[in-house]
């Protein structure tokens, strides 16, 4: 990678002064320039490279090389079976059980071994590009894991991978190989170069400085005059400077233009998917790594995108030596040209590996041919497919039998290259002859302390990114303080007595609360840094130190501004200790305890704990700060007011001794030293916790069994009349034929026209920052065309033409923009909500929900938008789910189906659907050959029975590409340069093309050598994005938008689009008796059904919340144990109402802080059924709602079951269900909350921030920090509305206030236990029924504004 640079400063020959460091000096305008020019011309890096090179042998000289051998390698993993599988609260439990019973030895493992890779052996050769291919469920992945060292510790390796005969425990494979996921983890808040430069900057040089420093060397000896640029070169290497290799890869991914756009991510407008995957490549490519492993590079690209990235590898690793192998989905012919090795796996058995070029030589031998305008690619993955091969069988004198994979195995070891390639094997790798360079040694690419600064500066990034959160969080300290100060504002009487002394504890207790709660809402955004960072710790781009450290320091401020506003405001308007001292004293007690939640039960003095739990008491930091700041307070001068008791000296002393705190000055140090040392342990247990708990892993549940197809469903027609055989499919393109029987349900076929369309966004704020002084970014720019029923049309266009945004332009699935034009419907101008009851979307992101089977999700989507029979079975066997019909579908990247089966899914939820029309946004992307055959057979066979078919297409083959009947080709700006027929071979497309080059110049072989006529058995979709890209049309002098736009062929489509946009005469507009396809009570019954499936299955949330449940049932039990009955002094009252108040609130707070995730995560599947008209939102509220209420009630009997007995209230029928009521509709109340909160905000950062605000004011106003009857005036409307207060009332009235038992009161006369209540906490027997009632009332309010939020509210940003 180090003459990356070396292109980029093409443009310094004619100014040999300038070095490299002067870059940073040029204006705008000048680096602009300076880093375009050299990406004008592609082959002009390529020359130089080959230069470069030249000069490199010349001396003599060997560039690191790495060879990657593998032998004997397999690879297996457990996995439970069947309905087993499914993780299930029953299943988790016997696993659990099971689990136990294995590691005593009383019960063997009962999952089932499944072999991923088996006995695979290979060479990965320097020098030369290997493509990896293979069907889903071959095992690429973890082959280029394997190879690459990333391999889960949990699964089984047997076998060795070397590199250059070193084996993985020599040196640090990770940084030696760039391993390349598939998947797209970036932080959506930094742009498209900042996240690039981070990378490089992490990576390093590497070992560049010494190559270019030999090369210098060597030529000076050798008398040959150095070149300049080289020397330069090497001084930015030796200074770790990465930003121009950063630069000269945004221009070969094609990221230039969005470089300084957000990356994204589900709530943040950012980049494109196609753009996020170039991303992930250039996180890689900026490094110095000389071997590289990629997953599935290309999806989602645009092909010619794809083949400019390749061919750019391919270069690299030719001239410079390196090491690749590259697993693709769909490469094209073109793409599969540029590599010169093939591995071909299935099964987990490699096929085939060796040179491409004897690869059919070895299928031929087998009996098996490729046919003409077959891609290779396409023909190899489909060869070894049991459904697939017999059509490739070219011995036609002999019948056919089907060839197993093991069989291909030996076969291809008999065979001569794989002969040859075991020869080679045989042979041991000279150690000796490996390059010093070649293999990294160092786990890490630059120093700690350049770590350190890279991490900080990120952190710092990202704090301004999200600086939002830090003014909200300011702010609502700010306005609880204000809050807080007015509550607590010198109403407590007259400091230095001991009745005044209750509201001084309250605010006390208030402030550290109030900070544990703000601090759980940086528990929240760190919990969702952490996938990125375990993807980098991976990637071993920096240390987990380098990551949390910086969190911690930049918590010290935060935590500092916020304490210190809070002292500020609060601590002199309550009436603390006046002296300044104190003041300042207090301040770093609160900041110090922000990040400390360990201890939950403040609420009993330390002498009221048995012996046995003192333990807990003495390891709770909130018992230091509490300490603390009572001794900062209460051992001022004003309380040193003499009580005559010779035990308590002073009233501060004897209050702080009735509370079981300690009396002496000095343990005021002592809780401080505490505290910071508790502070320091908890952030070492954080980045140790980073450095040695691993990610979530990608597993994949095994639900393959015997009993998979015995699922009875409805079905409308027989599965034999669904099959469609590929020259059907591939052949029928009569627009105006009598569409075929079959596997159809009755629908009323539909055509869509539209003329001029435009779409505008409001001009990012990135943009006008740059100088764009345009209010609206137009997208699309007079869009027409038409799509009819029986017609399949291809959208193809390079990445950001606007396909994407012209499909949700079509389909009503713009949420944000201005749109003109005119759209219509078999000529009625588009009505989006009869619309979206006859069409379908299959967006590009699969959305759906996690914890449902594939058939479920069918089931589902067929039963809430057709009102009659179903053919579910039917589709499932189009697209081949069958197999897979009782699988978890799961989360993305987490568990459940791969990509390509989540893509298949997402395409059957929408064909069960019955639709007319049918937008697909990239329905083969994420697929291989094979799949997305399947896929367009599928697509094919509903053109065919008259459906009106539109998809949005990238790396199409040619088999593809030719299924379309039509083609919109869009270029960047959103622009139509062709609307029409392909044609037969796709003759119509060529033509049109090479007469507009023909007019404007001379015959394209002649004239123009960069735009050559199209190839025998090339590709016509790449071709065609190849000259009609911005380059070409620079070179003709050409505008294809506006060529097309004179052309006979746009009249043409001017009068389709008027005869389309015109009803026939006796035709009528789309209608329906109701909104929806079915009534209120089953779209309830349905979603609750959905509801239902996915919380039984969802163990991580249920099962944790019923096992906390119980823990902290348990331990509020044992430290109140028997506590309800011996209510003899004020102390027990106020502890008990201490552990009711505990009770409800925090783990309440829990449930409503737990439920927002999995809320989140539905929710986005809601915007996508809300927007196909399935339902209504009342019903998913109703669902959601009712199936929580369920697990809520059995969290709550659990729980109260507990606290009721250990506690020891009165055993009383009445009394425990009153407790149980209580305690159940709080706990609802929590969960409603949440639901509300998440339904109202754009994500769950944003929720946490606003969930803690509100319930600080409901901690305050609660009841326990101030009695009702001492809270100011102008706040007590403020104690009513806070449910947590009626629930305490609820629960201590209904256990306490009835009882008369005489209660000691320190310097008064004994009294009755409910005349204390009623005059000191306010809580009356008589009022017990409207707080039952007001708990129904809170509910309800909660569940409605959830409704509200969920059916006004979108976050989306479309």
């Amino acid at each position: 990678m180090c003459v990356m640079e070396e292109s980029l400063k093409e443009v310094m020959r004619n100014d040999p002064r300038m070095v490299l460091d002067e870059v940073a000096k040029l204006g705008t305008e000048d680096e602009k320039q300076f880093m375009e020019s050299p990406c004008k011309i592609v082959e002009e890096d390529y020359d130089y490279l080959r230069r470069l090179r030249k000069r490199v042998d010349r001396v003599g000289m060997e560039l690191p090389r790495i060879e990657i051998r593998f032998q004997n390698l397999s690879v297996e993993g457990e996995a439970y079976v069947g309905s087993r599988a499914l993780p299930t609260l029953l299943n988790t439990t016997l696993n659990a059980v099971e689990g136990v019973a294995q590691m005593v030895g009383l019960s063997p493992s009962k999952k089932r071994t499944v072999k991923i890779l088996q006995d695979v052996k290979g060479i990965v050769k320097p020098s030369r590009m290997s493509l990896l291919l293979g069907p889903p469920g071959s095992g690429k992945t973890t082959l280029l894991k394997a190879l690459a060292g990333k391999l889960d510790n949990d699964i089984k390796v047997t076998g060795k991978v070397t590199y250059c005969g070193h084996e993985f425990s020599e040196f640090v494979p990770q940084k030696t190989c760039a391993y390349i996921s598939q998947h797209e983890l970036h932080y959506g808040q930094m742009t498209v170069r900042e996240t690039l430069d981070f990378s490089g900057r992490c990576m390093g040089a590497g070992t560049r400085h010494q190559i270019l420093s030999e090369l210098l060397r060597r030529e000076k000896e050798a008398g040959i005059k150095p070149n300049p640029r080289i020397r330069k070169e090497a001084a930015a290497m030796t200074c770790q400077d990465t930003s121009l290799i950063t630069e000269n890869i945004l221009k070969i991914l094609k990221l230039d233009s969005c470089a300084d756009t957000m990356v994204g991510d589900d709530m943040i407008r950012g980049i494109s998917g196609g753009e996020k995957k170039r991303v992930t490549t250039g996180q890689m490519l900026v490094g110095p790594a000389r071997a590289f492993v990629m997953d599935e590079i290309s999806t989602g690209l645009d092909s010619s995108t794809a083949y400019q990235v390749v061919e750019f590898m391919r270069k690299m690793v030719r001239l410079l030596d390196m090491t690749t192998v590259m697993s693709l989905l769909q490469p094209t012919p073109e793409i599969f040209e540029l590599f010169d090795d093939i591995i071909l796996l299935s099964e987990g058995q490699i096929v085939y590996q060796g040179p491409r070029d004897n690869v059919l030589e070895f299928f031929e031998h087998m009996g098996f041919k490729c046919p003409e305008r077959k891609g290779v690619a396409d023909f190899l993955q489909e060869v070894t497919s049991k459904k697939d091969q017999e059509r490739y069988w070219s011995r036609k004198n002999q019948p056919y039998e089907y060839v197993s994979v093991p069989k291909f195995v030996r076969a291809f070891n008999s065979f001569h290259i794989g002969l040859q390639l075991s020869e080679r094997l045989k042979v041991p790798f000279n150690k000796f002859r490996v390059h010093p360079d070649a293999l990294v040694s160092e786990k890490y690419g630059i120093s700690n302390w350049e770590l350190f600064k890279a991490c900080f500066s990120r952190e710092w990034l990202l704090m301004k990114r999200n600086s939002i959160v830090s003014i909200f969080k300011i702010m609502q300290i700010t306005i609880i303080a204000i809050i807080a100060l007015t509550a607590f504002s010198r109403t407590g009487g007259k400091a230095g007595q001991k009745n005044s002394a209750a509201n001084f504890w309250g605010a006390l207790f208030f402030g550290l609360t109030n900070f544990i709660i703000n601090a759980m809402i940086e528990l929240t955004m760190t919990v969702f840094r952490l996938p990125v960072f375990f993807k980098q710790r991976s990637s071993m781009l920096y240390p987990a130190w380098a990551f949390g450290l910086p969190i911690c320091l930049f918590s010290i401020p935060v935590s500092l501004i916020e304490s210190g506003i809070w002292v500020t405001l609060t601590y002199y308007s309550i009436g603390f200790a006046p002296a300044a001292s104190r003041q300042v004293s207090s301040s770093p007690k609160l900041e110090l305890l922000m990040p400390n939640n360990l201890d939950r039960f403040p609420f009993r003095c330390a002498d009221d704990i048995e012996l046995w739990m003192r333990w807990g008491y003495y390891l709770s930091p909130i018992m230091y700060g509490q300490n603390a700041i009572s001794i900062n307070e209460f051992l001022d001068n004003r309380w040193a007011n003499l009580t005559g008791s010779p035990h308590e000296s002073t009233v501060g002393k004897s209050l702080l001794k009735e509370r079981g705190f300690f009396t002496d000055e000095y343990w005021y140090w002592i809780c401080i030293g505490v505290l910071l040392a508790l502070s320091l342990i908890f952030n070492f247990l954080f980045i140790a916790a980073l450095e040695f708990l691993n990610a979530p892993g990608d597993s994949k549940a095994v639900i393959a069994d015997d009993d998979t197809e015995n699922v009875s469903t409805r079905k409308l027609a027989p599965s034999s009349e669904v099959k469609i055989s590929q020259g059907e499919y591939k052949h029928s393109k009569n627009p105006n034929k009598q569409y075929k029987k079959g596997t159809v349900l009755p629908f009323q076929p539909l055509s869509l026209a539209f003329n001029n369309v435009n779409y505008y966004v409001d001009m990012p704020v990135e943009m006008r920052k740059q100088g764009t002084e345009k209010n609206r970014l137009q997208l699309l720019k007079d869009v027409s065309g038409a799509f009819r029923p029986g017609t399949l049309t291809a959208l193809v266009g390079v990445s950001g033409a606007g396909k994407t945004t012209l499909m949700d332009v079509m389909a009503g699935r713009k949420i944000v923009g201005y749109i003109e034009g005119s759209i219509s419907i078999s000529g009625y101008p588009k009505n989006q909500v009869t619309f979206a009851r006859v069409s379908g979307y299959c967006e590009q992101i699969d959305m759906h929900s996690p914890c449902v089977t594939v058939y479920e999700s069918l089931l589902y989507s067929a039963s809430m938008r057709l009102a009659a029979d179903m053919f579910i079975d039917e589709v499932m066997e189009l697209v081949e789910l069958k197999p897979l019909m009782n699988a978890l579908v799961g989360l993305p990247r987490i568990d459940g189906l791969s990509t390509e089966q989540r893509k298949r899914l997402t395409i059957a939820v929408e064909l069960v659907a019955n639709p007319s029309i049918i937008f697909m946004d990239e329905p083969t992307s994420g697929l291989d050959a094979r799949a997305a055959a399947i896929v367009m057979r599928a697509i094919r066979h509903m053109v065919d029975t008259g459906r009106t078919v539109v998809c949005t297409i990238h790396q199409p083959s040619i088999e593809i590409f030719e299924t379309f009947d039509e083609l919109l080709l869009m270029k960047r700006g959103g622009q139509v340069i062709y609307a029409g027929p392909l044609g037969r071979n796709s003759h119509k497309l060529v033509q049109y093309f090479e007469a507009i080059c023909l007019h404007f110049d001379q015959p394209l072989s002649q004239a123009v050598p960069g735009v050559p006529r199209i190839k025998q058995g090339s590709n016509p979709a790449t071709w065609v994005l190849e000259i009609s890209s911005e380059a070409i049309e620079a070179q003709l002098q050409v505008d294809f938008a506006e060529a097309y736009a004179n052309s006979e062929l746009y009249q043409k489509n001017q009068e389709l689009i008027k005869k389309l946009s015109t009803p026939r005469p006796g035709s009528k507009d789309l209608s329906f008796p109701s909104q929806y396809s079915q009534s209120f009570i089953t779209q309830c019954t349905a979603c609750f059904w959905k509801q239902h499936k996915s919380y039984w299955r969802n163990a991580e949330f249920n099962y944790t919340r019923f096992v906390v449940a119980i823990i902290i049932g348990i331990l509020f039990g044992v430290v109140f144990w028997n506590r309800g009955d011996r209510i003899y002094k004020r102390n027990d009252l106020i502890n008990l109402l201490g552990a009711t108040y505990a009770a409800v609130l925090f783990l309440g707070a829990t449930n409503a802080s737990a439920v927002q995730s999995v809320i989140a995560t539905e929710r986005t599947v809601f915007y996508r059924e809300r927007a196909a008209g399935m339902y209504s939102e009342l019903p998913y509220a109703f669902a959601h709602v009712a199936i929580e209420i369920i697990y809520v009630s059995i969290q709550t009997f659990l729980y109260s079951l507990l606290l009721f007995s250990m506690i020891g209230f009165e055993w009383n029928v009445g009394k425990f269900l009153y407790f149980y009521y209580f305690i159940f509709m709080s706990f609802t109340y929590f969960s409603m909350y949440g639901m509300m909160i998440i339904s109202l905000t754009p994500g769950p950062e944003i929720a946490a921030v606003f969930m803690s605000f509100f319930i600080s004011f409901w901690n305050l106003f609660s009841g326990y920090l101030i009695a009702r009857p001492l809270i100011p005036a102008w706040w007590r409307w403020y104690y009513w509305a806070s449910p947590v207060a009626w629930t305490i009332y609820g629960i201590f009235t209904s256990q306490v206030v009835d009882k008369n038992t005489l209660l000691e009161i320190p310097g008064s006369e004994p009294v009755p236990l409910k005349a204390f209540v009623e005059k000191y906490l306010g809580y009356d027997h008589e009022f017990l029924l409207p707080v039952v009632l007001a708990h129904v009332g809170w509910v309800l309010l909660f569940f409605f504004v959830f409704a509200y939020g969920i059916k006004f509210l979108n976050f989306q940003r479309r």
